[in-house]
């Protein structure tokens, strides 16, 4: 196998698992009871995009951290939901194009 291709498929697993962790750490917010109704639904879109084969990863990432970071200004987000929000975030916002 050539560099180049063992750095792309290297880039793509690590993508990959930054994907995987942001997702499981919005699906906590999105399960909690205690997140307000409103604000679990823009999370659940927001994982929704992020798992849309049809776009490249690092699209769907922008596209999610854009939802995201409007929910994060809400008053009437829980501390503990704000943090894994922030979270996940920051490990979508490392997720490059190849």
């Amino acid at each position: 196998m050539s560099t180049k291709t063992s750095t792309k498929t290297k880039k793509q697993l690590e993508n990959d698992a930054k994907l995987a962790k942001a997702t499981l750490s919005l699906q906590q917010i999105a399960d909690s009871n205690i997140t307000p109704r409103n604000i679990r639904k823009i999370v659940k879109d927001s994982v929704l995009m992020l798992q849309d084969a049809k776009q490249s990863l690092a699209v769907r990432a922008a596209n999610a951290i854009s939802l995201l970071d409007e929910v994060a200004q809400d008053p009437n987000m829980p501390s503990f939901a704000r943090v894994t929000l922030w979270a996940a975030v920051s490990e979508l916002e490392s997720i490059r194009e190849q």
